[in-house]
């Protein structure tokens, strides 16, 4: 029975094999990426845009926007309904401690704040922002924000953030001839987009205290949310 599922498999054309293992594999990173923030979800997403770029199916692109929009707001979806359950329990939960541990309280002090002046349109920034998703769904779910109003917000957010990673891929497919190299450089490009801010904060440091940085309400990294 094995040998029969292989020789079927190795009838299909390359295109078709590529399909079949490939959009399963593009929601399983991306919606584990979304419950585990160390899968690097946009290079996925970028790296399937550029195999799809380089097919002869028109709806190649298309399907693995949806596919990858799917898997990202389920898995946002997920997340956030443990961090609820955290909230809601008087020990709290391992996800709700994973949360906060990827939210620095400095970070989370913006997101609350900008979620209290902006309301839903703080979700689309925050997938866009790199390390920006997690301070926002927390401070969601400090706001005790219900499920469903988080999954109407959440739902534009996904769908902006595929675009963009997905463009990305489009842009690395289109400058290489051969797959291979434009998804090394889609995902080199990813890479430095979600590093660099990291990265500079690391350099930059700290604030002073009599900087201009430090006063107001905002804190250093204020524009980064």
């Amino acid at each position: 029975m094995i040998d029969g599922v292989i020789s079927r498999l190795a009838e299909l054309p390359p295109e078709s094999t590529q399909q079949a293992v490939g959009y399963p594999s593009v929601f399983l990173l991306v919606a584990l990426g979304s419950l585990v923030p160390v899968v690097p979800t946009g290079a996925v997403v970028s790296s399937a845009a550029v195999v799809a770029f380089h097919q002869t199916s028109p709806l190649a692109m298309l399907h693995v926007f949806l596919v990858a929009a799917g898997a990202a707001f389920l898995g946002d979806l997920a997340l956030y309904w443990l961090g609820r359950r955290g909230v809601g329990s008087k020990n709290g939960s391992r996800w709700l401690e994973a949360l906060r541990r990827y939210a620095p309280p400095d970070r989370l002090e913006q997101a609350q704040a900008k979620l209290r002046e902006h309301g839903g349109t703080v979700l689309v920034l925050s997938r866009l922002v790199p390390a920006g998703r997690i301070p926002v769904m927390l401070a969601c779910l400090l706001a005790d924000w219900p499920l469903r109003r988080f999954a109407r917000g959440d739902v534009p957010a996904c769908l902006a953030w595929t675009a963009t990673y997905q463009l990305i891929g489009v842009l690395g497919g289109s400058l290489f001839a051969k797959p291979w190299e434009g998804v090394l450089a889609a995902v080199l490009l990813t890479v430095v987009l979600s590093g660099a801010p990291v990265l500079w904060r690391k350099v930059r440091g700290p604030a002073r205290p009599d900087s201009p940085e430090a006063e107001g309400p905002q804190c250093p990294e204020g524009q980064e949310t």
